[in-house]
């Protein structure tokens, strides 16, 4: 079989060069994936996605009641936000990212996912830095209701709490900072976030200095390249019960 391999967009932003790659993986017969890279970092890969559903899975299966509304910071290849709508208790799914490719590519078709996440109507893609309206000391995720609250914050942006896309978002993994996001989070709510790191029980600490019962998830997935599985952290943590 040929090898196939397509940039399929390249983009300037503030944060650097970012692209959109369609590729096919000999070691896998062929099997098509897609990546993302921003300079010479790659982002992430449709080949790896069992922890961006975990992160949607864990999130929400604390939450009771049916009409529940959630944020998703960061929207990348969009299979956070796709798991958030296969529950049917989820009403609204605002997914907050910064990069304006990104949206553009959901909104084209160019990823697989885009046309089915574009076309619920429960979605809304909203370009904005999530971590600025997360710390804002007043306002919402909703430009229209500044007093709205969500049930749900599922947070997947950085490489790990410790380990930032932007060296400006350190500011937002502090206790101040959650506490600001915490206001933004209906009582009983969840804040769910991703790392690529092993658990960090600093880390743990921190979401408690704020948040009630803050656990960390392995997740494990099969990676074809070594033959083995990898792992990342998925962290749960919920605002107090009014």
């Amino acid at each position: 079989m040929a090898f196939v391999f397509e940039e399929l967009d390249f983009q300037h932003t503030p944060l650097g060069d970012i692209s959109l790659r369609r590729r096919a993986e000999p070691r896998l017969a062929g099997r098509i994936v897609y990546e993302v890279k921003l300079n010479d970092d790659f982002l992430m890969s449709s080949l790896f996605t069992e922890s961006e559903v975990q992160l949607a899975r864990l999130g929400l299966a604390p939450l009771e009641g049916d009409a529940l509304d959630v944020v998703v910071g960061g929207l990348g290849l969009g299979h956070t936000a796709m798991t958030a709508l296969e529950n049917p208790a989820v009403r609204s799914l605002r997914v907050v990212e910064v990069m304006q490719p990104v949206i553009d590519w959901h909104r084209s078709g160019r990823v697989p996912l885009g046309e089915a996440l574009v076309s619920d109507a429960r979605t809304t893609l909203m370009r904005a830095d999530f971590f600025a309206v997360a710390v804002a000391p007043t306002g919402s995720f909703d430009p229209a209701d500044p007093s709205a609250r969500v049930h749900a914050v599922l947070l997947d942006i950085d490489h790990s709490p410790t380990h930032w896309l932007n060296p400006g978002n350190q500011a937002f993994y502090c206790e101040a900072g959650f506490r600001h996001l915490a206001a933004k989070i209906h009582p009983g709510g969840v804040f769910a976030v991703w790392s690529n790191d092993p658990p960090d029980a600093a880390f743990t600490t921190l979401l408690g200095t704020v948040f009630v019962d803050p656990q960390a998830h392995v997740v494990s997935f099969p990676n074809p390249y070594t033959g083995g599985a990898s792992a990342c952290t998925v962290y749960v943590a919920r605002t107090a019960a009014a």
